[in-house]
């Protein structure tokens, strides 16, 4: 079983933030698998999905989340359904936001430091290991003058949201599903070559 977490915050006032680029590959994928992510459980939003198998890939169970506490606590919700669930970290896939990457790139990351992001810091130390696999979704740095924080609670510019809505946020969420069905390396081999390729904006 897989457990595929986005990180966000909650509420419409943070609807469509930079931060909440994980809120949004989740919704996609609950629409990919008909999998609505509809139930409360361990202060989260959860679905269920069953990934049917196709070439040498076997069935695969995978739950859904996003926590409904703020970012810097989503380490609680999570931690609850690993348990709940019986996942293993390796098992676990977080989508979030990256300033360290340019906006529109897409990674497969395994492990790793929290780079200042209070959603990874927090699962990290509810997690007690930071092994977890990350899909990450590039925003790119703020405009100089800018704050961080301001930056990623900031809303998408109307020409990232045409990018997002043309394929990124397809392309994350096709990213998650080589997670489970390929494995982590294929998927890496897959989705960074391909950020790399990517030409700039």
């Amino acid at each position: 079983m897989f457990l595929v977490v986005g990180l966000g915050n909650p509420g419409t006032r943070y609807a469509r933030t930079r931060h909440n680029a994980g809120f949004i590959v989740v919704d996609q994928l609950a629409d990919r698998w008909a999998a609505p992510v509809d139930r409360n459980q361990f202060g989260a939003e959860v679905g269920s999905a069953r990934l049917p198998a196709r070439g040498n890939a076997p069935e695969q169970a995978v739950v859904l989340a996003k926590p409904q506490g703020y970012m810097n606590l989503s380490g609680q919700p999570v931690a609850s359904l690993k348990g709940y669930y019986k996942v293993a970290n390796e098992d676990i896939v977080v989508v979030h936001d990256d300033v360290d990457l340019a906006f529109g790139d897409i990674r497969v990351k395994v492990g790793g430091g929290h780079g200042g992001h209070n959603g990874l810091r927090d699962l990290a130390n509810r997690l007690g290991d930071p092994g977890f696999v990350r899909v990450r979704f590039g925003v790119g740095r703020p405009p100089e003058g800018w704050d961080t924080a301001d930056y990623v609670l900031s809303k998408w510019t109307s020409e990232e949201q045409v990018a997002i809505d043309a394929g990124l946020v397809v392309e994350a969420a096709a990213a998650v599903e080589n997670v489970i069905r390929l494995g982590t390396q294929a998927a890496m081999n897959q989705h960074n070559t391909k950020a790399k390729a990517r030409p700039a904006p």
